[in-house]
């Protein structure tokens, strides 16, 4: 399975309502993680889907051989068992983090 295709949101994202957007699509828990410059994280696996929502900084997402950078204003999905790596931005990465149990 491949990632899904970015979703950008406007330049003022209100944490508030994107959490409710988050779990009106069924992701049931939500929280704010950060990290730091140049954090990374080797390949993995989650046992449910994810949707990032990066609100600061940058992650480059590798699933299957192919990365893409995400910045901030744009969202992610990761499938269940995904198995991916994550590299974080120069100025490190805030995002929103929806788990669909």
């Amino acid at each position: 399975m491949a990632m899904s295709q970015p979703q950008k949101w406007p330049d003022e994202m209100n944490v508030p309502e994107l959490e409710k957007q988050l779990q009106d699509e069924g992701f049931t828990r939500t929280f704010i993680w950060e990290d730091a410059p140049g954090a990374f994280y080797p390949d993995h696996a989650h046992p449910v889907e994810t949707a990032h929502i990066i609100l600061e900084g940058e992650m480059t997402l590798s699933v299957h051989g192919q990365s893409r950078t995400y910045r901030a204003g744009e969202r992610v999905d990761v499938p269940a068992q995904a198995i991916h790596s994550a590299r974080m931005g120069p100025a490190g990465c805030r995002y929103l983090i929806g788990e669909r149990l």
